[in-house]
């Protein structure tokens, strides 16, 4: 197939199988003063030239405004959900683990963005869901690994902050390791067997529980630590009782 393009002027063609070996996805850049229907069943014209089997099961077009847009409202998405993330962490913990948990699940997009990048992977909206969910499943873990920190700042009594923290990763990466496995596990099926339709979705979610796994136990709580939590910022404030500071009449 891509040799019969090639000698019909679509040299720029990307050929790959399309979920099985008879059936092919063939992308084609836009021209000028040619309609993209146009240019689809002319590609298919050739083809069929070649061996009239050939047919067309589909076809769709994006335009460089709806790449902009993709790429405007997923990082918009992006950036809401982080922003929540910050607000509840900090409500629900400490200004601390916000900024940790924060900083993990950025990592963890960045990192997952990149791979696609390096690896010349098709981005597309599966793949951003795909990129949210794994905000949310390493949120998850971080949130874990954050309430056994906690506890144990209230639980220990000695110690400095680096061993209370310490003590509490090695009391959840069981737990972790666990949950992660069993969700890549998961994550292979679709990846082998779930066929070309969600093999993006599958790939991504593969790269973000992998790295969504450890930045939950070494940057969010790395983070924190930096930023200097301790006890005093964990301990539970003391509510005066109505008129205790009152004398007590005989």
């Amino acid at each position: 197939i891509r040799k019969v393009l090639e000698q019909s002027d679509f040299k720029d063609a990307v050929v790959q199988n399309f979920g099985s070996s008879t059936d092919v996805l063939i992308r084609l850049a836009s021209r000028d003063g040619v309609k993209p229907a146009e240019l689809g069943d002319e590609a298919l014209k050739v083809l069929k030239e070649a061996d009239d089997t050939a047919e067309m099961r589909g076809s769709s077009y994006v335009s460089s405004s709806v790449g902009e847009e993709l790429t405007e409202q997923g990082g918009l998405a992006m950036l809401v959900a982080l922003v929540c993330i910050l607000i509840y962490v900090a409500m629900r913990f400490e200004w601390r683990f916000a900024l940790g948990s924060v900083a993990a699940l950025t990592h963890d997009v960045i990192i997952t963005l990149g791979l696609f990048s390096v690896f010349q992977l098709e981005f597309d909206l599966t793949v951003l869901a795909a990129v949210l969910a794994v905000i949310g499943y390493s949120l998850n873990d971080t949130i874990v690994v954050c309430d056994r920190i906690r506890e144990n700042f209230r639980k220990i009594r000695k110690g400095e902050s680096e061993d209370i923290i310490n003590t509490s990763l090695t009391q959840t990466l069981n737990r972790t390791i666990i949950t992660s496995l069993t969700t890549i596990l998961v994550l292979l099926a679709l990846f082998f067997l779930g066929g070309a339709t969600i093999h993006g979705f599958a790939t991504a979610l593969l790269f973000g529980v992998l790295i969504g796994t450890y930045s939950s136990i070494y940057v969010a709580s790395l983070v924190a630590l930096t930023l200097g939590i301790s006890k005093e910022d964990l301990m539970p404030t003391e509510v005066e009782k109505e008129g205790a500071d009152q004398d007590a009449v005989v």
